[in-house]
C-alpha cells in the first residue's frame, strides 16, 4: 500500500487557478500509475486525468482538457494537478489516487476507478461564480 496525502484545495473565483499537490509515502512511487478523481456533492466520483510511471503518458477527461494538466515529480513522490480556467462545476472534493503498474508498462495509463485501490483523503475546491 501507498499513503497518499493531497493538499492545495480552497475557494477561487471563477477563471481562477489552484495547483493541487498529492505526496505519497510508503511504496516506491515511481511504481505506481496516478489519477486524480472527482466527487460534487449528490453525484458519482469521476475521473478527471491519470499520468504514467514516468510521466510520459497522460489522459483527461473531456469536462478538464486543455484547463487541467497532470504532472509528477518522483524525485519529491509527488504528483500535481494545475487546474486553470476553472469553472463553477469544477467544485468538488478531489482525490489522489495510486494503482501499482510497474508490470504494466511505463506508459499504462487508466481512467477506471476500479483500477486503483490506493486513495488519498481528499481535497475540498470550491469554485464561486
Amino acid at each position: 500500500q501507498v499513503q497518499l496525502v493531497e493538499s492545495g484545495g480552497g475557494l477561487v473565483q471563477a477563471g481562477g487557478s489552484l495547483r493541487l499537490s498529492c505526496t505519497a509515502s510508503g511504496r516506491t512511487f515511481s511504481n505506481f500509475a496516478m489519477g486524480w478523481f472527482r466527487q460534487a456533492p449528490g453525484k458519482v466520483r469521476e475521473f478527471v486525468a491519470c499520468i504514467s510511471l514516468s510521466g510520459g503518458s497522460t489522459s483527461y477527461a473531456d469536462s478538464v482538457k486543455g484547463r487541467f494538466t497532470i504532472s509528477r515529480d518522483n524525485a519529491k513522490n509527488t504528483v500535481y494537478l494545475q487546474m486553470n480556467s476553472l469553472k463553477p462545476e469544477d467544485t468538488a472534493v478531489y482525490y489522489c489516487a495510486a494503482v501499482r503498474a510497474r508490470d504494466s508498462g511505463t506508459n499504462y495509463v487508466t481512467g477506471r476507478i476500479s483500477d486503483y485501490d490506493n486513495w488519498g483523503q481528499g481535497t475540498q475546491v470550491t469554485v464561486s461564480s
